[in-house]
């Protein structure tokens, strides 16, 4: 396949109505298109159509992935949920962007050119859409983790300079959600400096008794006329648009119940979070090579169990290779050439080489001529081709 497109776009505040999806349907005869998504690849051409203005007109969320290496994903917020201001110290050249419309914003985080040629040979695209949609509700929460990361994919990927300072850190940075996982790995966000950047976090989230506290206090002071909209949005199978409405007011409330001025935590340099990404890297190689000492002791414990259990009938083991060298069969051969290692480092284990030696000489006199089964034997050090 010498070119790869897909395209995912999904309708969550509001679904499409038939008109719309006519529009759509007018640039794709063969896409999938329902009142919630437009999916669709392209193998020979391209999408007829605007992914932007798409997303201006139709969608909230939006992947395209292409096996060129490149990745991106669009979200749509509600203008009202956030100011302007939110965005300034997160926006890099290419990698998080932000577009005004009249009524929403569109967010956009972008990998350009991967040097995981791999990773793009067998990425079709599916599934990215259900791992990052949870960023929207998790924006619209006020959790700034989602844009952090896409300054730091811009660090990443080069185009932030060593002396620009980062965005004030928001709490959380050493334990993202699924959904923010999901969007590092999307964005190729190098694992040591995603540590480096954690190691100033803050205990931020609230005990789950405090923020069930505080939703009460809210609801009990909501108008009676709001609460009965909201009702009226649930009966009318509206579920969606009455959840948006509900947590854009809780929002607004809680950053008006905010004090003004907030501790800060120290914000570092880009020089200075690639001095600590460096200092995570030794930290990860040291712990890597720990745990694969670890399992390597433990994968010795359970081949000597294993080859404890051939010592206990080494006769039946003699007796099992023969009949599958009688098979005469190139699979049987492996099996019989496995078999022996086992067999000779049970032996090691267990009494003596030379007690292996006598009875593969044994073994080799009545099968010797299987000059395929000799290679074999040959290839894993247990037999010379000359021996007799």
């Amino acid at each position: 396949m010498s070119e790869y497109q897909y395209y995912e776009f999904v309708a969550i505040d509001q679904p499409l109505t038939p008109k719309q999806m006519a529009e759509l349907r007018a640039h794709s005869s063969r896409a999938s298109i329902t009142p919630a998504s437009f999916v669709n690849d392209y193998q020979w051409g391209d999408l007829k159509g605007d992914p932007i203005d798409w997303m201006r007109r139709y969608f909230d969320a939006h992947v395209y992935v292409a096996n060129w290496c490149t990745c991106l994903l669009y979200l749509r917020m509600p203008k009202s949920a956030f100011d302007a201001e939110v965005f300034r110290d997160y926006k890099t050249k290419t990698v998080f962007s932000v577009e005004q419309t009249k009524t929403h914003w569109l967010l956009a985080w972008g990998l350009d050119e991967s040097d995981n040629y791999d990773r793009f040979a067998e990425e079709d695209g599916r599934g990215w859409m259900g791992r990052l949609a949870p960023l929207r509700d998790e924006l619209l929460r006020g959790d700034m983790r989602p844009l952090y990361l896409g300054w730091l994919a811009g660090v990443s990927a080069g185009e932030v300079n060593e002396k620009a300072v980062e965005p004030q850190p928001p709490p959380g940075l050493s334990r993202l959600t699924a959904a923010q996982q999901s969007l590092a790995e999307f964005l190729e966000v190098d694992e040591d400096l995603l540590a480096a950047a954690g190691l100033s976090d803050q205990q931020g989230s609230k005990p789950d008794s405090e923020s069930d506290a505080e939703r009460d206090v809210w609801i009990a002071a909501l108008p009676t006329a709001e609460k009965t909209a909201m009702l009226k949005l649930l009966l009318s199978g509206r579920a969606q648009q009455a959840e948006r409405k509900l947590k854009l007011r809780f929002l607004t409330w809680q950053r008006e119940r905010q004090p003004v001025a907030k501790p800060e935590t120290r914000r570092r340099t880009v020089a200075e979070l690639r001095k600590l990404a460096a200092s995570a890297a030794e930290t990860r190689k040291r712990h890597e090579a720990v745990q694969r000492k670890k399992t390597e002791a433990e994968r010795q414990v359970k081949r000597e169990t294993y080859l404890r259990t051939l010592a206990a009938g080494f006769d039946q083991c003699w007796q099992a290779a023969d009949k599958l060298a009688e098979r005469g069969i190139a699979s049987a051969y492996d099996e019989v050439n496995r078999a022996l290692v086992d067999l000779s480092d049970a032996y090691a284990l267990c009494a003596t080489r030379a007690d292996f030696d006598r009875k593969l000489v044994q073994f080799m006199a009545r099968h010797g001529k299987r000059g395929a089964l000799v290679r074999r034997l040959a290839d894993a050090g247990l037999w010379k081709k000359s021996s007799r």
